[in-house]
């Protein structure tokens, strides 16, 4: 998760975290470009639908794109940019594309999905070969049992589990200070736009690899900001879902009453169909992908989340006016009125369920160093060479002091924040009869920095994250090269509308584009 959003040090709509060294930044950039062209690929941007047509046309095999994916993350990966976006490769992987091959050609084909290899965040389970750390040295020694449901559900839709991605470390809930996208075990993911940048989180991997064609498409998880931030900075896609909607069991928790796990693609289209597939209830979002969707929507601007970053700002008004041309009805300035009070109520409940919630998955597992958050907390004492390296641990530390999920404060501020944030969604929604609400995602990303951690500028997760509701993040357009989403979120379970919304804008702009790997973007 982004741990700005329950840390905040600036006022909501004109902070001053945001980008004193970026401002200058804009006005005049001398870009370094790579020797080689990393954006040079055989599969580069396809879509789950390309890739289905070369292997239903016989042009390729899902083995062969197996290892087509694979050779590019050993070249982008570890070498070359050094992108350190995936985090470990599953040894498996070319058996079961081979064996999807074989189902295809006795003709069998399980859906959409078949034979598409997929990249999956080092916090969710798999019963396999692969480690199940969130990123910490602490969790690396015997693989987790079983497979997560979503797992499960993506193996029986018969995507190729490629491997997994490198993260903020226990998805950015360490520190105040930690830097998104390191890890322990994975060190730094970049930002393959920019590679002395971040590139957010904590789904900072699945991010970056998803928009360096890594992979087909990826699966994030989010607590507050985790999805729609690397899906923003990294200029792809991404949906993070009403809570419930993908099933969480078998995912390194935070807390249960804020974690999902979503898609993250580089189109609506990729990121809808496995949104469906990965549901408790399979659904078809396909039939939701309407190109004239923003005709007649009715769309309120979530002005909290505005006046962070003038750039920002003409994006969103060239976004805006897009809509409005597309056939949308905009209607401006509308706030939260207790939004304030949502971040307080989060922090309580946030810490408090990370204690409860992770205690109760580590009883799960077996063969690892640490049984417990006392363990953890510890045993990053004893490595602290390697784990505390560059910042500390004292949200852990927090955390460890809260007193149980019968704590009447915890009981009180989890009430308290859903019926605040829900409320404060489905107010504005009826006065003014919205079909989304729409805000930035990101401003454009920040320069890697270990020693003093984030500087984080704008975003608008906390509406759908504390409620539980579903949005979605789509390409805006770019600032100095650097890429800048916008947010669609909306009422619990409205998923169709959120996606024909952001499709439309999605084919009226076409912003999305593959990212360069340019070294620094240096004044």
């Amino acid at each position: 998760m982004k741990r700005r959003n329950f840390f905040k040090t600036a006022a909501l709509g004109g902070g001053t975290l945001a980008f004193a060294p970026l401002s200058s930044c804009v006005q005049s950039t001398t870009k370094k470009e790579p020797s080689i062209n990393y954006a040079d690929f055989e599969l580069n941007e396809l879509t789950i639908v390309q890739l289905q047509e070369k292997m239903s046309s016989g042009a390729l095999t899902s083995a062969e794109i197996t290892q087509k994916y694979l050779d590019r993350i050993e070249l982008i990966n570890k070498s070359g940019p050094e992108l350190r976006a995936v985090i470990e490769v599953n040894p498996e992987a070319l058996a079961i594309a081979k064996q999807l091959d074989a189902e295809r050609k006795s003709g069998n084909i399980r859906g959409s999905l078949h034979g598409i290899p997929v990249l999956i965040k080092d916090n969710i389970d798999t019963g396999d070969r692969m480690q199940t750390t969130a990123g910490s040295l602490a969790m690396v020694g015997s693989p987790a049992p079983d497979d997560a449901v979503i797992i499960r559900k993506l193996r029986e839709a018969g995507a190729v589990l490629l491997g997994k991605t490198n993260l903020s470390e226990w998805a950015n809930f360490r520190s105040t200070k930690s830097s998104s996208g390191w890890s322990g075990r994975g060190g730094q993911v970049r930002n393959p736009f920019s590679l002395d940048r971040s590139p957010c989180g904590s789904s900072s991997g699945t991010g970056a690899a998803v928009s360096a064609n890594l992979c087909a498409i990826g699966i994030g998880t989010e607590t507050d900001g985790s999805i729609v931030c690397p899906s923003g900075i990294n200029g792809i896609v991404g949906i993070k879902p009403t809570l419930g909607l993908w099933n969480g069991d078998g995912i390194i928790p935070i807390s249960h009453s804020q974690d999902t796990a979503g898609p993250m693609a580089r189109t609506v289209a990729d990121a809808a169909a496995m949104l469906g597939l990965l549901a408790e209830k399979n659904q078809d979002y396909s039939q939701f992908l309407d190109a004239g969707g923003l005709k007649n929507a009715r769309i309120g601007i979530a002005s909290d989340f505005f006046g962070f970053n003038a750039e920002v700002e003409k994006l969103m008004a060239a976004a805006i006016q897009k809509m409005k041309d597309s056939g949308a009805i905009i209607i401006d300035n509308l706030k939260f009125e207790t939004i304030e009070e949502w971040y307080k109520m989060e922090r309580k409940v946030l810490y408090s369920e990370f204690k409860a919630d992770l205690n109760a998955y580590l009883k799960t597992r077996s063969g690892l160093k640490v049984k417990s958050l006392t363990d953890l907390i510890e045993f990053n004492k004893q490595n602290a060479d390697t784990e505390l390296k560059w910042f500390g641990q004292e949200i852990f530390e927090e955390a460890e002091q809260t007193k149980g999920l019968d704590d009447p404060e915890y009981i009180q501020a989890l009430a308290r924040a859903k019926e605040l944030s829900q409320k404060g969604i489905e107010n504005l929604m009826d006065q003014h009869q919205l079909d989304a609400l729409i805000a930035p995602t990101n401003g454009p990303t920040w320069t890697i920095d270990w020693v003093n951690g984030d500087h984080f500028g704008g975003g608008s997760s906390e509406p759908a994250a504390i409620s539980g509701y579903p949005s979605i993040t789509v390409p805006a357009g770019y600032i100095a090269g650097l890429p800048v989403g916008i947010s669609f979120f909306g009422r619990a379970w409205s998923e169709p509308t959120l996606i024909k919304l952001a499709y439309a804008f999605e084919q009226a702009t076409k912003h999305r584009k593959a990212p360069g790997f340019l070294s620094s973007i240096v004044v």
